[in-house]
């Protein structure tokens, strides 16, 4: 039976011509993605959200007018905002720190393989944080080294809201865990796994795994 689960719809945005073609036949070329629209800008984000409804956004860092960082938090204040990946061939501190802060669901850089790339924009419209390695180490050495007393003091009280099961997901996330990881090592369907961090959501106020990654790791300095 053939598979009827649609695809994910991505924003491309990008001010060089050539990355926005190449990545445009690049993801055009697998079945679970429709390529819906690329654009040049920053400022073009919203109108084109608006008009294509992509469930996921590849944005460059670096472009005229508006950044894809400002971009990334102009969206994330929307009502039902896209997942972001920040997509760039710059990976500095600040840069990660800049895209953590405004809520960016992950940060790739581009010379990853094409293949890797489709696969990061099905995990981010399932919800899950995606980061190359190097990144991701980054962003968890920064959480725990640059969090205050006060902010420590808060990571930990807002984990404490958590039952024991949400604290042991919550856990596993700031690991970089996938929820078919996290199920495997809590003996919990993947529907079960999800629920918990819907709940764990809804107890902190935050609006992605990212978020959770971050409060975790802060709390453990």
């Amino acid at each position: 039976m053939a598979d009827l689960t649609p695809p994910v719809r991505v924003l491309i945005v990008d001010d060089d011509a050539l990355v926005r073609s190449g990545l445009s036949m690049m993801l055009g070329a697998f079945d679970e993605i429709e390529v819906v629209g690329a654009i040049s800008d920053g400022a073009e984000v919203a109108a084109a959200v608006n008009t294509h409804r992509p469930q996921v956004v590849l944005m460059d860092i670096r472009m005229p007018g508006i950044d894809g960082l400002s971009a990334t938090a102009e969206l994330r204040r929307r009502r039902d905002p896209p997942e972001v990946i920040v997509l760039t061939t710059f990976d500095t501190d600040e840069h990660v720190r800049r895209a953590m802060r405004v809520g960016a669901s992950g940060f790739l850089l581009k010379h990853v393989p094409p293949a890797e790339i489709a696969r990061a924009v099905c995990r981010a419209a399932a919800g899950e944080p995606i980061f190359t390695p190097s990144v991701l180490r980054q962003v968890m050495g920064l959480a725990a080294a640059e969090a205050t007393d006060t902010e420590r003091d808060g990571a930990r009280a807002a984990l404490g809201r958590l039952s024991p099961g949400e604290s042991d997901v919550a856990r596993l996330i700031g690991d970089g865990r996938t929820n078919q990881e996290i199920g495997a090592a809590l003996l919990m369907s993947t529907a079960t796994v999800k629920a918990y961090v819907t709940r764990i959501f809804t107890k902190l106020e935050l609006t992605n795994r990212v978020q959770i990654a971050i409060l975790v790791h802060a709390a453990r300095r």
